[in-house]
């Protein structure tokens, strides 16, 4: 750290102090500075060190040491007045508003304090010329914050109507002040409009739109504005994050949080800032801010997460519940502090009311990685109704198996889970009649699987005993189906060909009925698919003909079985659909796509036609991939809506992520960018429900980054990628998403004026890319990563990457973007020391570089080849003109001038070959050339090239904003040029 000698030099390290970040360690510089300024021994520059220490107090947690250092400020002015400058003067006047929110913020400042300091900053503005604009303003700020609302309104209503001057605060600030009025006064809407100029960006200063983002979440969530709230935090925050003043701001965020279903990322953001729960210098923001903790951890507390750690202050650790014991003493005595020194119980009332809030919305989707905090809530069987009377097997056990049949025999979701229920209630079956516990043996069969072949066994058993010979062999045929599934297909064949054989004989003899020989002929039917699969996977194309023959067979004999019958049964309905979609499937097989997603659509339909919707979503899957692979975008949409809709809370979570993910895909496809982004959206949601938050979530947060960054929302597909970039791999999704999730957030953060991050991130998926056979995509981010590493002020890095991707542009045969990667160079070039040489060099390889490919390229190439040609001839031009502002001798820049009017000569050359496609480029050049042409004093010839451009567009309209623009400037360039000829003849008549 060089050591402070002069005034200059004093002023340079207050000016790179200010650009560090807030906290105490640019506090702590700025008293280093102060000393250094006192031993200058220039008043000025005390004055200066006192001011910056004051703005970096103000901007951090250290509010409270503000005080001393605008006290001594003022007893300056006080004393010599004329020792301040016209900006420490403004300074001066400006800091009283911060003096009196100041001192509203600490509860210590008694009230009286606090008005007598306003009536001292009335007195001094009025003195010095001021609108009374900022002295209401703050008036108002003390009415607000005691609750004398009348008093408020008043000076609401005085704070507009007077005049703004040079002390009333940015357009920004003032209206994030004016809608938390409108909010606090209940009217959300109002505050959401008068915030809209700074959430839209006309307004903005250092902490705007930061805090009108912050304060617009609880309102948006209140109008039921979901999609704004969510898109405000995700953008709000990433501003918020950093700044350490912002304590306020940063609890909104955690509010939001809590109110939202978003408790685990609530818990994240208070683990990014610890000492936002012990930083004392701002009472009325840790007032804030322990009061949303005591939300957030009593939120938890009542899910049954007391027990839960969580992060808190330092030293310990903490549960849930302790937090929100400590967080909530905390809040009540800071508020009963200010209550004390107000006289009213106004901020009190207000931190009750924001500790007792409900949360708004059950679970609001971020986009962004998040741990639910609590289980997601399941669709759970209706229960059954109550009982009349009881039974010798217990109260309620035969409403139980009531329940559990009636879901069954119409093939509800909840079915296995209802029988699971009378088990519990009746283990082993005690108690049940035996056709009762042949059911429950069945379907606890069938919930374990392989290991439930022996309950099959005992259900056939309970079923013959129970007089029920068909469902007996039923029973057997499922079990055996379970064999095949378990990789014995030939045992289970076997054995199911016996059971069909026995079954057709017991149903031709009216033994049995249609729906247990349809149970038979299906399990059949089932296995003989599992030997298609079996056979295609070992490649044996004889043994697999055989093996989808006989599928084919079985298949339609399902169908010949029990179409049109069953009345109300809805079981062949669902027959007759599994067996159509098991013919798609082998259609498929054979390679005959579109019969496969016809028969497949009708399985579907049939389902539907039965009510039953959820079984429809397999087979409608099946409909949209198809449909994809051919092409048919529409139809893979109308599939996909149809599963999600069909679906419904049946499907598992990581089904809907499925569903959701394939959609957003398709629709983004399409070019519907603002929809695919909400079903990615749902995506990810559903994937962290399903605990796949590192690998199907991560997929479809990138995917969501993109879309976001389609739609221009820059910040928020930041936050989106930046999350999703914790989870993707090039193991788990491949190092294409790996590399376009780097490449899209360096967009975004390049959108957003994050060059260096941008620069960054753009060079890591170069990397990646930097190892694949087809290098285009390596060439590509190597030049924006250039791009980015200029746009930050790192020139040499900039043009290191510019050479790397010039090689890899001219490796790949890319005339175009080698050119364009010279250029930038050379103008990286003219920024150093002594660089114009250089920089003349490389626009002179550029010309020549695409001189040579023009000459070589095909007819369909010329045009694009001869644009750029123009364009370097152009830049060319502008370079030289540039450089000779740095030269000394007049007789140099002259010689400059030329150079650059030739070039500028042959560009509008080179765009006339062109014909109407370089008509702008012609006369946008022809235009360059005439102020050259005037600055090198020939007048007549500027004036013979403006006329040229206006002839160039005779007959044309102005509606073209390039063709108004470029007759303005002609008619300008005329005039000037008339103007000097005039002053010519005046010379020489002299």
């Amino acid at each position: 750290m060089s050591e402070i000698t002069d005034f200059d030099a004093l002023r340079r390290a207050l000016a790179e102090n200010s650009e560090q970040p807030e906290g105490p360690a640019r506090n702590a510089r700025a008293e280093q500075l102060l000393a250094e300024a006192e031993r200058l021994d220039v008043p000025l520059a005390v004055i200066e060190a006192l001011g910056h220490q004051l703005k970096v107090y103000n901007y951090s947690s250290e509010k409270d040491k503000m005080f001393v250092p605008f006290a001594r400020l003022l007893r300056m002015w006080d004393e010599r007045p004329e020792d301040f400058d016209e900006y420490e003067t403004h300074s001066l006047h400006w800091v009283f508003k911060w003096m009196s929110a100041g001192m509203l913020d600490q509860p210590h400042v008694p009230l009286a304090s606090v008005e007598k300091w306003l009536g001292e900053m009335e007195h001094r503005y009025r003195i010095a010329g001021h609108s009374e604009r900022a002295v209401r303003g703050a008036e108002f700020s003390v009415a607000e914050h005691i609750g004398d609302l009348a008093r408020a309104e008043r000076a609401y209503t005085a704070w507009l109507a007077a005049d703004r001057d040079g002390m009333a605060d940015c357009h920004a600030c003032e209206l994030h002040r004016q809608g938390a009025w409108q909010a606090r006064c209940g009217r959300d809407a109002e505050a959401v409009e008068l915030w809209r100029p700074v959430l839209e960006g006309e307004f903005a200063c250092a902490h705007e739109p930061h805090t009108v983002l912050a304060s617009s979440l609880a309102p948006l969530l209140r109008l039921g504005r979901v999609d704004e709230a969510r898109a405000h935090h995700l953008r709000g925050f990433r501003l918020v994050r950093p700044m350490e003043s912002m304590r306020g701001a940063y609890a909104d965020h955690v509010e939001f949080c809590a109110l939202t279903g978003n408790e685990a990322r609530g818990l994240e953001l208070l683990a990014e800032r610890p000492a936002y729960f012990t930083d004392t210098g701002q009472p009325r923001s840790r007032l804030d801010f322990m009061a949303v903790v005591t939300l957030l951890t009593e939120r938890l507390t009542e899910l049954g997460l007391g027990a839960r750690r969580v992060p808190g202050p330092a030293g310990r650790t903490w549960t849930a519940r302790e937090l929100a014991a400590h967080a909530r003493a905390e809040a009540t005595e800071l508020a009963e502090r200010f209550d004390r020194r107000n006289g009213t119980s106004c901020v009190g009332d207000r931190i009750r009311a924001r500790m007792a809030q409900h949360p708004l919305v059950e679970r609001l989707p971020l986009g962004v990685r998040t741990v639910r905090a609590a289980a997601a809530p399941v669709a759970a069987p209706p229960p059954p109704a109550p009982e009349s009377s009881g039974t010798a097997a217990g109260p309620g056990l035969s409403a139980l198996v009531a329940e559990a049949r009636r879901l069954s025999d119409t093939l509800q979701p909840h079915a296995l889970e209802a029988w699971a229920a009378v088990g519990r209630a009746a283990p082993d079956g005690a108690g049940l009649p035996t056709r009762d516990r042949a059911e429950l043996a069945d379907h606890e069969a069938m919930a374990h699987g392989p290991e439930g072949l022996a309950l099959f066994e005992r259900a056939a058993r309970l079923y013959a005993e129970a007089g029920d010979p068909g469902e007996a062999l039923a029973a057997r045929a499922r079990g055996a189906y379970v064999r095949a599934l378990a990789g014995e297909v030939d045992a289970a064949l076997a054995t199911v060909t016996g059971l069909y054989d026995e079954v057709l004989a017991l149903y031709a003899d009216e033994g049995t009925g249609v729906r247990q020989t349809a149970s038979v002929v299906m399990s059949r039917a089932r296995i003989l698919m599992r030997r298609v699969h079996e056979a295609a996977g070992r490649g044996a194309a004889g043994d697999a003909h055989a093996a989808l023959t006989d599928a084919e067979a079985a298949a339609r004999e399902v169908i010949a079985l029990v179409e049109g019958r069953g009345g109300d049964d809805v079981r062949p309905a669902a027959r007759a659909a599994e067996a159509r979609a098991m013919l798609a499937e082998l259609a498929g097989l054979t390679g005959d796509a579109e019969r496969a997603a016809e028969l497949f659509r009708r399985a579907a339909g049939a389902y539907v036609s039965a009510g039953l919707p959820w079984f429809a979503v397999e087979y409608e899957v099946q409909v949209a991939a198809l449909a994809h692979q051919a092409g048919d975008l529409a139809g893979a949409e109308r599939a996909l809506r149809g599963a999600l809709e069909h679906g419904g809370p049946y499907v598992e979570p990581v089904g809907r992520a499925q569903l959701h993910l394939q959609l957003a895909e398709v629709l983004g496809g399409r070019d519907v960018a603002d929809e695919a982004a909400e079903h990615a959206l749902e995506a990810a949601h559903w994937a962290d429900e399903a605990g796949e938050s590192g690998t199907l979530g991560a997929w479809a947060r990138q995917q969501l980054g993109g879309f976001l960054l389609r739609r221009g929302r820059h910040a928020e597909a930041a936050e989106v990628l930046e999350s999703a970039l914790a989870d993707l791999s090039a193991d788990t999704h491949g190092d294409g998403a790996v590399v376009q999730a780097h490449w899209w957030l360096g967009d975004c953060l390049g959108e957003l004026g994050e060059h260096r991050a941008a620069a960054e991130q753009r060079l890591k998926a170069a990397e990646l890319a930097r190892h694949w056979p087809e290098q285009q995509d390596h060439a590509t981010l190597s030049h924006l990563a250039a791009e980015s590493l200029g746009n930050a002020g790192l020139t040499e890095e900039a043009d290191r990457a510019y050479t790397r991707a010039g090689g890899l542009w001219r490796s790949l045969g890319n005339a175009q973007f080698l050119v364009r990667s010279l250029r930038a160079r050379a103008w990286l070039a003219l920024g150093r020391d002594s660089g114009a040489p250089d920089a003349r060099e490389l626009m002179a390889s550029a010309v020549r570089e695409c001189e040579t490919a023009l000459a070589a390229a095909d007819p369909a190439d010329r045009e694009q080849l001869s644009a750029e040609l123009g364009g370097t001839h152009r830049q060319f031009a502008e370079l030289l003109a540039r450089s000779a502002s740095e030269e000394a001798e007049d007789a140099a820049i002259r010689a400059a001038f030329e150079a650059a009017l030739e070039q500028t000569t042959r560009a509008v050359a080179v765009f006339a070959t062109l014909g109407g496609a370089g008509l702008h480029g012609r006369t946008g050049a022809e235009l360059a050339a005439g102020w050259l042409e005037a600055d090198l004093g020939r007048p007549a010839w500027a004036a013979a090239r403006a006329r040229a451009v206006l002839a160039a567009y005779e007959g044309t309209g102005d509606g073209d904003e390039t063709v108004h623009a470029r007759r303005a400037e002609a008619t300008q360039l005329l005039e000037a040029a008339a103007e000097a000829e005039g002053a010519e003849v005046v010379r020489e008549a002299e």
